[in-house]
């Protein structure tokens, strides 16, 4: 069960160990005072340079490497098939020089 921590109108705190299931208290069962329940942000630290993969579904981890692998493939073959167009226009530009001669 949690500990809930609540404040008094007088702005002291106090602890009560209660069910999730447990509506909040509304008053001190001490002191009889108006209390409301004290609300803390969670203990959570993000570090580095964003998430981790491991944050989302596989699936959307699946589509993107297939995107980034494509993206690698189409880059790779148009560098080599750019290298390999390259000769291949200078040969056809010193074929015509030749022959006009």
């Amino acid at each position: 069960m949690p500990i809930y921590e609540y404040r008094r109108e007088d702005g002291s705190t106090f602890e009560v160990q209660q069910s999730f299931s447990d509506d909040p208290l509304t008053v001190d069962p001490e002191t009889g005072q108006a209390v409301t329940r004290v609300f803390h942000p969670p203990a959570v630290h993000f570090k580095g340079k964003g998430f981790y993969n491991t944050d989302y579904g596989t699936r959307k981890r699946q589509r993107e490497s297939a995107a980034k692998d494509s993206s690698k493939d189409a880059k790779g073959s148009s560098d080599s098939s750019d290298s390999a167009k390259k000769p291949e226009k200078k040969e056809k530009a010193d074929k015509p020089a030749a022959k006009a001669d």
